[in-house]
Parts: C-alpha cells; sequence; structure tokens
C-alpha cells in the first residue's frame, strides 16, 4: 500500500516493547494496529508515533488489528498545552469511541487536521471542536434533522430538545428556541453567539454513541474550569 497519512488518536502499552494504537487516517478511517517495537529504548519510532504529530504510515493484515510496517514522521506535531491540550485529547477520545473500525471519514481527517492547526488560539477553540463534532456525526448518519418529527419546521418562539430515536425536535421546556435551532441549521455552528447552544445540540446527538461510559476528557475539562473559578474567587476577596 502507499504510505497513508494519519494522526494517532491512542496508544496503550502491548507485551514488552510494542504498542496496541488507534490511528486516525486519511482513506481507511480509525485503524486499530500493533506497532511492534516502538516501546523498545533508542527505538527511532518511539518518539514519532506522538498524539497531534502527522504521519505518514503503512500495514498489513486483513483482520481488524493490524501491524504497523512503515511509520514516518511528516511535519511537526501541534504545540498544545493548557486548555488547547485538553481540547485535542477530547477530539481523540471522542474520535477513538464513535468511529467504527475503516470507516472512511475523509472530512473528519480534514477537519482534524484544521482543528490542530486552530487549538493554540483561545479565540478558534470552540468552533474548529464544534466542526469535527458535525463532520463526525454527518459521517456516522446521525445528525439531527432540524425538524419536528414530522418532518414540520420548528416554531421559533418555541423551545425544542433534541430526540436522539428520530434525530427530530421536540417541543420541551429548557431546550433552544427554534429560531436559534434554525441559523445552527444554516451552519452557524462557529458565531460566538451561538457557541452554547451549538455545544448542546452536538452533544446531545453525540450522547447515544458515546454510551454510558463517562470521556475522561471531559472531566479534566470541568477540573479545569473548576480550578479556575476558584482561583478566581480567591483573588476577588478582600
Amino acid at each position: 500500500m502507499q504510505p497513508e497519512p494519519a494522526f494517532l488518536l491512542h496508544k496503550r502499552p502491548y507485551r514488552e516493547t510494542s504498542a496496541l494504537v488507534e490511528l486516525l487516517t486519511l482513506h481507511h478511517g480509525r485503524v486499530r494496529a500493533v506497532a511492534q517495537g516502538v516501546q523498545r529504548p533508542g527505538s527511532r519510532s518511539r518518539g514519532r508515533l506522538q498524539p497531534f504529530a502527522p504521519l505518514h504510515v503503512t500495514w498489513v493484515g486483513e483482520g481488524e488489528l493490524k501491524r504497523l510496517r512503515l511509520m514516518e514522521g511528516r511535519g511537526s506535531a501541534a504545540l498544545l498545552a493548557g486548555e488547547g491540550l485538553l481540547c485535542g485529547l477530547y477530539a481523540n477520545e471522542l474520535l477513538a469511541r464513535v468511529l467504527p473500525v475503516e470507516l472512511p471519514v475523509a472530512e473528519v481527517f480534514a477537519f482534524y487536521t484544521a482543528m490542530l492547526e486552530v487549538l493554540p488560539r483561545p479565540e478558534g477553540r470552540a468552533g474548529a471542536l464544534r466542526r469535527l463534532e458535525v463532520a463526525a456525526l454527518e459521517a456516522l448518519d446521525a445528525w439531527p434533522r432540524f425538524t419536528d418529527p414530522e418532518g414540520g419546521e420548528l416554531d421559533p418562539q418555541r423551545c425544542y430538545v433534541l430526540d436522539p430515536a428520530s434525530r427530530a425536535f421536540v417541543a420541551g421546556e429548557g431546550g433552544i428556541d427554534g429560531r436559534t435551532l434554525r441559523l445552527l441549521a444554516r451552519g452557524g455552528w462557529a458565531e460566538p453567539g451561538l457557541a452554547g447552544p451549538a455545544k448542546a445540540v452536538t452533544r446531545a446527538a453525540l450522547a447515544p454513541l458515546l454510551g454510558s461510559r463517562p470521556l475522561r476528557s471531559r472531566e479534566l475539562m470541568r477540573q479545569l474550569a473548576q480550578r479556575r473559578r476558584n482561583q478566581e474567587e480567591a483573588r476577588q476577596q478582600p
């Protein structure tokens, strides 16, 4: 096979010197593979196989679990820290959880690549994550329909919640108003005023795909936000 552009989503030790890896690839989607010898001290591949670093890889194997043959760097890793790093870890964990093995998701790969360029800048993080989530939902045919269950238009004056079974919106207290949902349906995911509703919609749409097991990266984000609130309250005290 020709070398395939890829990013590492997850890695864990396997036997004495190898690792089990989850990769996001351009043409083959999520690929599970064994990276033999990558944990060995002095391994040249060890330094290349890092999160957020663009790779070229090849593999062999007919089953779900492949064996990596070639693994080369194709550029520098994104330099992420703090909240930007947590956003990157969230994206990796999300894709490793929801993407089926070897489902082609070229648009997801493109939005992931673009996201890594944006994450170092705080103002672009939310929009980049929402665009990646939308691409994943569309690839999995799990994107909301932005209509009522009968296919009718949403009333701008009413509030709605997403019904996961039908992927439509039903009227409900504490939901999002129809006007905002109409704006999101037209692609307003990166607009600052729609950041909260956009996050609520993608989270609700992703929930059935993620199941009951929580995302570790979300908990780390919550802890970071709480720590910042505590620090701000301490500064405001006389």
